[in-house]
């Protein structure tokens, strides 16, 4: 048997809770360490400070500090047989990439503003997110850490894309995001059928702080899609599912419910990754998008553009057949754009 993976992090990181219940369902051992502490002493650094941070083997052999979580899911596919996250039918799985970066880019969004855009929320964080990095500390301490974290959070806006002009747009777009998902749980206990896929941890991990933690989301999530919240609740440990191959759903025929899913991708997450995309190209100081209509700004955030370039990457390497399929399934929700010559 393989030595337990180790991974730190913390509760209040979605990524965190991602990637903790893809490793439960996979029923891949793991230890997990709290995001400081001596736990971590003589563990390598990451480059750049992210939770979770995976200590695996690199290419030589040395432990490495890794925090991606997408490129680690596929690791974790190539290193550990079954149980897989990434169907087998081309088509399918690269739906499945594209909603898990729609996740992991754009419903982050809704995460990190309504965390830092309302006084309770921003109260209850800064009460209890530095209490997961040790709160066997003096309470004058602990609240000077509460009010230094928040401000660099609130501060850091700017990136997400929050501010008087979106909250708004990101707003409407985390409810519609809401009633489509409601909506499909009817039918369906996970977006691409009996199975969870990538993009379910993806959104789960999210939903963890929307669904879970964060006051006002919170409150919402609970009042328009009791199905969603209770959902989040199950998606923690998968462990004991039992999946089939016959549990993905047919690209070929999908459910009705999948469309308005991917109609919401469509909306906002699409012009604002094309124009972040075409801002980082320019070397422009600003994003300047339309969604809904709306004016959008934000600051250029070259990983999403990076994001953007391996989806396209992924897309070209589909067969006729499957590119034919997801061309078909993205006609018309406005996630076809992205994959648009010239675009």
């Amino acid at each position: 048997m393989k030595d337990p993976i180790a991974l730190s992090g913390a509760p209040g990181s979605p990524y965190t809770r991602k990637m903790l219940a893809v490793l439960r369902y996979r029923r891949i051992p793991y230890r997990f360490l709290p995001a400081s502490g001596p736990a971590l002493a003589g563990l390598p650094q990451p480059k750049v400070s992210l939770l979770p941070t995976f200590y695996l083997p690199d290419e030589n052999g040395e432990l490495a500090a890794v925090t991606d979580s997408s490129p680690i899911i596929r690791r974790l596919e190539r290193e550990h047989g079954g149980r897989s996250l990434i169907p087998d039918d081309p088509a399918l799985a690269f739906l499945d990439e594209l909603i898990e970066d729609y996740a992991d880019e754009w419903l982050t969004k809704a995460m990190f503003h309504y965390r830092w855009a309302y006084e309770a929320d921003i109260a209850k964080s800064a009460a209890i997110l530095p209490c997961w990095r040790g709160f066997c500390v003096p309470d004058e301490e602990l609240a000077a850490r509460g009010r230094q974290f928040a401000e660099r959070q609130i501060g850091r806006l700017r990136y997400v894309g929050s501010n008087s002009v979106t909250g708004p747009l990101i707003e409407a777009s985390y409810q519609r995001f809401l009633a489509a998902f409601e909506a499909h749980l009817r039918h369906w206990p996970y977006l691409l059928g009996r199975r969870p896929g990538a993009g379910d941890f993806a959104v789960f991990g999210q939903l963890t702080q929307l669904a879970a933690f964060d006051p006002t989301p919170m409150a919402l999530t609970l009042r328009a899609a009791p199905r969603v919240a209770a959902w989040v609740g199950l998606m923690e440990d998968l462990s004991g599912l039992e999946p089939g191959e016959e549990d993905w759903i047919a690209p070929a025929a999908p459910p009705p419910t999948l469309a308005p899913l991917l109609a919401e991708i469509g909306r906002g997450y699409v012009p604002v990754m094309l124009a972040n995309a075409q801002a980082v190209m320019a070397g422009a100081a600003e994003v300047e998008a339309s969604v809904e209509g709306r004016p959008w700004s934000q600051q250029p955030f070259p990983y999403q553009a990076k994001c953007l370039r391996w989806l396209r990457e992924a897309h070209g390497k589909l067969d006729v057949e499957a590119r034919g399929l997801v061309d078909a399934l993205l006609a018309g929700t406005g996630c076809e754009t992205l994959f648009a010559p010239g675009a």
